[in-house]
C-alpha cells in the first residue's frame, strides 16, 4: 500500500512556524525544500561553488514542506489540519497530496475508521460503518469530509472527554474553531442546550453543517457560522473550546472572556507538549486558572476557568 505524500507550499519566511505545525501530523520527520539561502548553502554545507542551472530556476520565495502519511492513518484530517491550522495564524498555504489522487485518498483511508468509544458517554461512528453499541453509548454520526476531527486525534479525543463531566442542561457551548462540527454535535448529544460553531474554512463549515443534519441536529438549538470569533459571536457561554494550535490560543484568548459566563469553563486543545508552559503563561496573563490539565501522544489539553 502507498503511503500519501503531502506537499506545503508556503512563504519562505513563514518556514519555521509552518514546518512547526507541520511536524505536528507526523512523529517521524518532515522534508523541506528551501532555496532561499542556495548559494550560501552550496558554499558552507555541500563546499561546492558550482550550482545546477534548474536548481537557480527555483522559487526563492516559495518554501515546499513534504510529509509522508501511513496507509493506515487519515490523509483527509491531516490536511484539513494543516490547512486549518495555517488560515488560523495566517500563513499562506497550498496544502496537496502530491502521490495520489485527492479522489483515491479521500475514500482509501475510511476502512480504518472503525467506531470508537470515547469517555464513558461517546461512541463515534462512521456513517459507512454498522453501529455495534452494547453498551447502549450516545451514537455521534459522522463523515468528517475535507474537515478536521474524526475524534480520532489525540487533539479531539482529550477536548471530548475533558468537557463531559461540565456540561449540564443548561449548557450553552461555543466551538471555536468547529471543523466537522464534532466536538458541538457531541454536546448536544451529552445534555447542553445550545452548541455554537465557528469556523473561517467554508468548507468545514459546510461539512459541520451536513454532519449536524446527520445527527438530528439543527438551529437555533445547532448553529455553525463562517468567519472569526470577533466578527460572527455574541453573547456569553458557559463553555468555550477551542481546539487549534499554540499560537492561535494565543492569539484568541485575550477576547474569549467577554464571551464566557464567570462561572465558565474554557478547554483548550491542540498545543505540542514543548509549547505548554508559554501557553499556560499566556492564559495566566488572560485572567485564567488552568484547573485541568490532559496530555497524550504529545500533545495537551487544558481546562480553564476564569479568575
Amino acid at each position: 500500500m502507498e503511503w500519501t505524500e503531502i506537499q506545503i507550499r508556503i512563504p519562505t519566511a513563514d518556514t519555521d512556524e509552518a514546518a512547526a505545525i507541520a511536524n505536528m501530523i507526523v512523529p517521524y520527520g518532515i522534508y523541506i525544500e528551501d532555496y532561499s539561502d542556495l548559494e550560501q548553502g552550496a558554499r558552507e554545507i555541500a563546499h561546492i561553488d558550482l550550482i545546477d542551472e534548474d536548481l537557480l530556476k527555483r522559487d526563492r520565495t516559495v518554501t515546499c514542506i513534504h510529509i509522508y502519511i501511513d496507509p493506515q492513518e487519515n490523509p483527509t484530517e491531516a490536511i484539513a489540519f494543516l490547512r486549518e491550522r495555517y488560515a488560523a495564524v495566517g500563513i499562506s498555504s497550498e496544502v496537496v497530496a502530491g502521490t495520489v489522487s485527492e479522489q483515491d485518498w479521500a475514500n482509501q483511508w475510511k476502512q480504518y475508521f472503525k467506531p470508537m468509544a470515547v469517555g464513558d458517554r461517546l461512541l463515534i461512528c462512521p456513517t459507512w460503518e454498522e453501529t455495534d453499541n452494547p453498551d447502549g453509548r450516545l451514537v455521534l454520526s459522522i463523515d468528517p469530509g475535507m474537515a478536521f476531527g474524526t475524534g480520532g486525534h489525540d487533539t479531539t479525543r482529550m477536548v471530548l472527554e475533558a468537557m463531559q463531566p461540565h456540561l449540564t442542561a443548561d449548557s450553552a457551548v461555543l466551538d471555536v474553531g468547529c471543523g466537522s462540527g464534532i466536538l458541538s454535535i457531541a454536546a448536544l448529544l451529552l445534555g447542553a442546550k445550545t452548541a455554537t460553531g465557528v469556523d473561517i474554512d467554508a468548507l468545514a463549515v459546510k461539512t459541520a453543517i451536513e454532519n449536524g443534519e446527520l445527527n438530528g441536529m439543527c438551529a437555533p438549538r445547532y448553529t455553525i457560522l463562517e468567519g472569526d470569533l470577533v466578527d460572527k459571536i455574541s453573547g456569553e457561554y458557559d463553555v468555550v473550546l477551542a481546539n487549534i494550535v499554540a499560537d492561535a490560543i494565543k492569539l484568541l484568548s485575550p477576547a474569549i472572556p467577554k464571551f464566557l459566563k464567570s462561572n465558565g469553563i474554557y478547554i483548550v486543545s491542540g498545543i505540542i507538549a514543548e509549547r505548554g508552559e508559554e501557553v499556560e503563561t499566556c492564559l495566566t496573563e488572560c485572567r485564567f486558572t488552568v484547573t485541568e490539565r490532559h496530555e497524550h501522544g504529545g500533545w495537551l489539553c487544558f481546562v480553564c476557568r476564569k479568575d
